[in-house]
């Protein structure tokens, strides 16, 4: 595994690369430590603290993929989760199994996040439209929709930072 060719630093964070490592090893490594960010008890005060670990996470993808972050009442993961799985340019999407989810680990509020192959960010009409049936679905069970975020290679778009929200 390539987490056998680091070692941690002296100051906290830091790693020593301790033989050689491929283009390949430094993405699963990266990959790996975004995961990590997005591990069970990670406090998430602001969405952007996301942003950079969902991006990588997902912009590879080349295909739509549908992921919740669920989180408990004091905004710390649950669980990080891919829910949907779709084509070039598209991901059917249902609110009941969303809902279902959330209720099943306990979340008291959601960050959405899709990404877009194209690698354009910019959400779309059909983004806004389930973003508006998810809310209104979760907040049937006042669960919180705290952000969508949509990930491309271009960047990410927050619809709670573009007032959609």
């Amino acid at each position: 595994m390539t987490h056998s060719k680091l070692k941690a630093g002296e100051v906290a964070g830091t790693y020593l690369v301790t033989s050689l490592v491929t283009e390949t090893d430094i993405i699963t490594m990266a990959k790996h430590f975004a995961r990590r960010k997005l591990a069970k008890g990670r406090k998430i005060s602001q969405p952007s603290q996301a942003f950079e670990h969902l991006q990588l996470l997902l912009q590879d993808y080349e295909h739509e993929v549908f992921s919740v972050l669920f989180l408990d009442s004091q905004h710390r993961v649950i669980r990080f989760e891919e829910l949907f799985r779709g084509t070039i340019d598209a991901a059917s999407v249902y609110p009941r199994e969303v809902l279902k989810a959330a209720l099943a680990c306990n979340a008291a509020a959601v960050i959405l996040v899709h990404n877009h192959p194209s690698g354009d960010p910019e959400p779309s009409n059909a983004d806004r439209r389930i973003t508006e049936r998810l809310k209104e679905a979760l907040g049937l069970m006042d669960i919180r929709v705290i952000d969508h975020v949509v990930v491309g290679s271009d960047g990410c778009r927050s619809f709670a930072e573009m007032g959609y929200l």
